[in-house]
């Protein structure tokens, strides 16, 4: 077996105690993620999180740390992901762009409100982000090197 997992970057931006989050229909079904999509080739990590971030949110957002490595395998997938979270600082709203695909709409919502509404996540990765980011997990951007 032959087995590849699929690396994405999301970006955790909190304003006033607000995340942004987006709701985004997956195999009919409304769910709730982090800004989070395939990194592309070509791209930096960081460029793709930016890029992520304003194609399903309208967002342009300034990544400042890296937050972590996630890694799911989701049952009947055949193929996991490997997150790897940014946090970032929103900057401005794009109103005048399209959502992507799928992407219903960005919302901002607090912890609570996120962690009420766990059946509706896309993946565990979601709140625990949210967590990690909230007990001030960070690492230097420097961490990653593109060579």
């Amino acid at each position: 077996m032959n087995w590849s997992p699929h690396v994405v970057v999301a970006c955790v931006v909190e304003r006033d105690g607000r995340f942004l989050i987006v709701e985004e229909r997956i195999a009919g079904e409304m769910r709730l993620n982090q800004p989070a999509g395939h990194w592309e080739q070509g791209e930096t990590l960081i460029e793709g999180a930016r890029r992520e971030t304003l194609e399903e949110t309208r967002w342009e957002v300034e990544p400042t740390h890296v937050l972590g490595l996630y890694h799911v395998d989701p049952p009947g997938l055949g193929y996991g992901f490997l997150r790897i979270a940014f946090a970032a600082d929103a900057r401005c709203e794009r109103s005048e762009l399209a959502l992507d695909d799928g992407i219903a709409r960005a919302l901002w919502l607090t912890r609570d409100e996120i962690a009420a509404s766990h059946e509706r996540h896309r993946s565990p990765m979601v709140l625990r982000c949210v967590d990690d980011y909230l007990a001030g997990v960070r690492y230097p951007l420097s961490l990653i090197a593109h060579l």
